[in-house]
């Protein structure tokens, strides 16, 4: 089985991205020495690429502590995020902030630094990208991302000259935003889109099919209570069961899991360049399933059946507003 690759920007990145929100809090307890144990199989397995981000508690000292073991050899992307509180954005504040990414990650490059920012009525984010793109030119960022941006705020970003590859939103079966103004204006402009939410936390997946509504107390990961919202946006529990019932038919067919359904069908969506699928490392994998969307082949009846669900929900995009605006 030969594990999807692409390029983005010049890094070749495995199409399925190793998610570190897992590792923040809210997903269990998290061992530093069982983790970096389990992010060595992982990289064995050939998945290389890790999705982090500087507020997702230890997740860039534990890409340090792996580097050290793994030594430089055995070659692995690491995707960082800079996550900072709305304010003014100076040369020194956005260096502080860079240096103190590489240090834990002990690198003196980051692969992918992935901007977010949480007030549009700020425009610091502006001088953000300036001083982020400063350290791009001077060594320390390899390529410059967002997450979690509209296509507007990208439109200008644009039109201000940055050269950006990549913007991590959220995109499933339930939430196909990015297909209203995103794509179109990314496929324009050569950038990607990394997706995150596809499995929705965990919901896509033959554990909650024909089952009753969870209530909230059984709602035991950060992931399960946010991806339940979007559930309930979407159109509640009884089409999801439809949906599910639908994916469960596709999967049987193709001989894989739902999850690898739902998976397969983000990846063969125009723009999307990977999907990032989380990783509670030391306490779950999901590694040998995830390997077996890279056989999955979806046909045009699948997509058929799919929609026909789909169009009898909630347009999120109507409900919620472009990507992103979930967090504004």
């Amino acid at each position: 089985m030969s594990i999807e690759k692409i390029v983005l920007g010049d890094l070749e990145i495995c199409r399925v991205l190793n998610g570190m929100w897992q590792v923040a809090g809210g997903h269990g307890q998290i061992n530093s020495e069982s983790a970096v144990n389990d992010m060595e199989k992982y990289q064995d397995s050939g998945f290389t690429t890790w999705d982090l981000a500087d507020i997702y508690g230890p997740a860039e000292s534990l890409i340090g502590e792996f580097r050290e073991k793994i030594g430089s050899e055995k070659k692995f992307q690491a995707l960082t995020k800079f996550v900072p509180n709305p304010g003014p954005m100076s040369n020194s504040i956005v260096t502080h902030y860079i240096d103190e990414s590489l240090k834990k990650m002990k690198t003196d490059c980051i692969d992918l630094l992935q901007f977010h920012w949480w007030d549009y009525n700020d425009a610091s984010y502006l001088d953000a990208l300036n001083n982020l793109s400063k350290l791009q030119s001077e060594g320390k960022i390899k390529h410059l991302g967002l997450t979690n941006f509209d296509t507007e705020r990208v439109k200008i970003m644009k039109e201000h000259g940055y050269d950006l590859v990549s913007n991590q939103v959220q995109y499933s079966i339930l939430d196909q935003r990015p297909d209203k103004l995103m794509a179109p204006f990314f496929a324009k402009h050569g950038i990607k889109i990394l997706s995150y939410g596809t499995l929705l936390g965990g919901f896509f997946s033959e554990k909650y099919l024909g089952v009753d509504e969870p209530h909230r107390g059984n709602l035991t990961t950060s992931s399960l209570q946010k991806y339940k919202n979007m559930i309930d946006a979407w159109g509640g529990w009884q089409l999801f069961q439809e949906l599910l019932s639908v994916l469960n038919g596709i999967s049987q067919k193709h001989s894989c899991s739902i999850a690898n359904v739902a998976t397969r069908f983000v990846l063969d969506r125009p723009q999307v360049a990977g999907v990032i699928i989380g990783a509670r490392l030391g306490i779950a994998e999901h590694r040998e399933d995830n390997a077996k969307v890279f056989d999955v082949k979806l046909d045009s009846q699948d997509i058929l059946s799919i929609n026909s669900i789909t169009a009898k929900a909630n347009d999120l995009f109507d409900v919620i507003g472009d990507c992103g605006d979930e967090y504004r």
